[in-house]
């Protein structure tokens, strides 16, 4: 295999300053109540994000069974998370939404707002013809709730995982070099100026945007990808206010979304790439770094904005701790997806139950 293969989102980063309520919130209330890691270990690749120093952490990777990506719900242990001085306003530098595949977006409005979720606009038709409306989490992160048709089985909850990101940016056309040239969002779905319906009610939701949603001409492959799901990617820009950096003067793992992770195959052939394109790593662990129980090659670089983009090459997830079952991917056939038994084996063993 010669080129670098990007298999979906795998999750998104959430800062918080507890992870196990933040695992709690997001298991009962989108689903994400699949434990694939909970990993105590120090940060210590991240020192050049959190004042040059190695920090003590812990990560728990949520996921839901029905599909999509996940969070990685990432808490400071060693000193107490900063949040953000002022409200994130809608086109700030770095990751704004984080997209939520619904199959009955009644049925999902009806039910947050019965759970006293904090609601930010009403149903909506959304600019590609989706319905859809956005919430907060308990740490004021804006989540958006859409139609959206990808899924690896589908139950009786009406959410499933992550199926997106909107991120904000300075400059969309300077910032396609990276999320359509290099991680293949090659297909326009929209690319509109103006001002916004569905956008009013978040924080400086009626100014003035352009925005552009992507995803892929082409199905993604390989292991993961039936659980991964397709997947979009929205850039917006403020087009009437100077938009600020969502971490400037905070750390990374701070409270809010930290870093957007896509699924890859051929980290080398990767960060060749990216160095190509001027967008060199600026972390990178060693090729078979432990991640708790599991085991892979993973890296960060910057979007044009600083946002950090992760990629994770994964050569070993856990199944079964009793019997030492992992599934190694290493030497699998990098197009080829993992067989539905392993899919569902996942969900069955890493399910953590509350009360």
């Amino acid at each position: 295999m010669d080129g670098k293969l990007i298999y979906g989102i795998q999750q998104i980063g959430v800062g918080v300053d507890d992870a196990e309520k933040g695992f709690e919130w997001y298991a009962k209330t989108l689903g994400a109540d699949l434990c694939i890691f909970d990993d105590n270990n120090e940060a210590t690749f991240m020192a050049k994000y959190m004042g040059g120093e190695p920090r003590a952490k812990r990560a728990i990777l949520a996921m839901n069974a029905q599909g999509g990506s996940g969070y990685e719900i990432w808490q400071h242990t060693g000193r107490t998370p900063l949040t953000i001085e002022e409200p994130v306003q809608l086109g700030d530098l770095g990751i704004n939404i984080a997209k939520i595949k619904s199959q009955n977006i009644q049925a999902s409005y009806d039910r947050l707002k019965g759970k006293g979720v904090t609601i930010c606009t009403p149903i909506n038709e959304e600019a590609d013809g989706s319905k859809g409306f956005y919430i907060k989490d308990p740490w004021d992160n804006i989540l958006q709730i859409k139609e959206f048709d990808s899924w690896l089985k589908k139950s009786k909850f009406d959410v499933g995982g992550i199926c997106g990101a909107t991120l904000g940016v300075s400059d969309i056309d300077q910032s396609l070099k990276l999320y359509s040239d290099i991680l293949g969002y090659d297909q326009i779905v929209y690319d509109e100026t103006g001002t916004f319906e569905d956008l009013k009610g978040l924080n400086n939701g009626e100014g003035k945007f352009r925005r552009i949603l992507l995803t892929h001409k082409k199905d993604r492959t390989g292991g993961f990808y039936p659980l991964l799901g397709d997947g979009q990617i929205e850039l917006i820009q403020a087009l009437d206010r100077t938009p600020k950096t969502l971490f400037e003067g905070r750390f990374w793992g701070d409270v809010g979304f930290i870093h957007l992770c896509f699924d890859i195959r051929n980290m080398n052939a990767l960060v060749e790439e990216c160095k190509e394109k001027n967008y060199p790593f600026q972390v990178l662990s060693s090729e078979h770094f432990d991640m708790g129980d599991a085991n892979g090659h993973w890296g960060y670089i910057e979007d044009n904005d600083g946002t950090l983009i992760e990629f994770v090459e994964t050569h070993k997830v856990p199944l079964i701790k009793k019997i030492n079952w992992s599934i190694k991917l290493k030497n699998r056939d990098p197009h080829k997806p993992l067989p539905g038994f392993i899919l569902k084996a996942m969900a069955i063993t890493k399910r953590k139950k509350f009360d």
